[in-house]
This record gives C-alpha cells, sequence and structure tokens, in this order.
C-alpha cells in the first residue's frame, strides 16, 4: 500500500488522533497533505478541530473526576503547574481559550481546570470556540507551507514533501522550547 493511500484512507484519523494528543505537528501536517490534495482541507482541519477539542475535554474530564490516576498525579507534579494555576486565577476566560497555544501548558492546562469550580459547560463552550480557531489556524499554515514548498522548490515527491514540513515543525517547536527556556530562566535572574 503506498502512501498516498495510506493517507487517503487513515488520514483523517490521524490527524485527528494526532491533534488530540500531540497538537501543532498534526494539524499542520494536516494542512500539507492537504494541499497536496490528498485530503480535502476542511475535513482535513475539521479533523484537527475535532481531535484538540475531543483531546482537551479528556484531560479536563481526567482532572475533575480521575485525579487518583497515576498519569493524572504524575502530570500534576510537573513544574508548570504554578504556572497555569496563576495564570487561571488572574485570567480565567482568556487562559481557558488560549493555553492550547502556549508551549508546555497544552497537556497539564486542561487538567487542573478540571481540578477547579469552573462549570463543564463554561469549559466545553470556551473549548471548542478556541480548538474551531486552533485547529484552523495550524491547518492553514500547513497547507500555504505547502504551497510555500512548491512553489519554491517545485512539485516533490510527497515523502520528501512530509519530510521537509516534519523539519520544519521540529525546528518551530525546538526554537519556541528554547525561547520559553530561555524566558523563564531570565525571570529567575
Amino acid at each position: 500500500m503506498s502512501i498516498e493511500a495510506l493517507i487517503e484512507n487513515y488520514g483523517l484519523l490521524a490527524i485527528f488522533l494526532g491533534a488530540a494528543f500531540e497538537g501543532e505537528t498534526a494539524a499542520f501536517l494536516g494542512g500539507v497533505i492537504s494541499h497536496r490534495g490528498l485530503l480535502p482541507y476542511w475535513s482535513a482541519s475539521l479533523a484537527a478541530v475535532a481531535g484538540s477539542f475531543a483531546g482537551d475535554q479528556f484531560w479536563f474530564f481526567a482532572g475533575r473526576y480521575a485525579a487518583q490516576w497515576a498519569l493524572v498525579r504524575r502530570l500534576m507534579e510537573k513544574p508548570a503547574l504554578a504556572r497555569v494555576t496563576r495564570l487561571l486565577e488572574k485570567y480565567q476566560t482568556g487562559f481557558i481559550l488560549a493555553f492550547r497555544f502556549l508551549v508546555g501548558l497544552r497537556t497539564i492546562s486542561p487538567i487542573v481546570i478540571g481540578t477547579t469550580g469552573i462549570a463543564t459547560g463554561k469549559f466545553v463552550v470556551l473549548n471548542a470556540a478556541a480548538a474551531l480557531v486552533w485547529g484552523q489556524l495550524f491547518t492553514a499554515l500547513g497547507y500555504l507551507f505547502g504551497h510555500g514548498i512548491q512553489q519554491t522548490l517545485g512539485h516533490l515527491p510527497l515523502h520528501r514533501h512530509l519530510l521537509i514540513a516534519v523539519a520544519a515543525a521540529a525546528v518551530v517547536a525546538g526554537a519556541a522550547l528554547v525561547f520559553r527556556r530561555v524566558k523563564s530562566n531570565g525571570r529567575r535572574r
């Protein structure tokens, strides 16, 4: 089975699961794949939206009802907990809308939110709105990146196109982590 056939058969599921558990790279690659014409753009972006929404709802309910799980307890021991709690107390609605855009806070945030008294309905609505923006944004960036690669390098074989996209996503993620560490070290001084 070719990579194209795999993407056509399982691509939407992969984008959904990737957006639920990993995040930006899956949505970004969904955009690249849709640019190549293997999946319709709106299907790829909606899979990213749905995956992001479902993943964050899962973690919210884990914080609300499964705080005794070993995985949830381990996540709650992370140093980011204090930062999430501080931001949530200060900017409740804004933080719920923005946490998926903040590097290093994506998984812990809905768990912490689930442990608070924030109404489930409020979280569902804000999570849906933020997932819609997030999924559309990262899928669109992937689509535009795919277009830029094609304009710059011509029509590459799919595996090379995807490798370039994965490498670009890794560089951006690495730069974001370095920036976060530098900023964090600056605050400690």
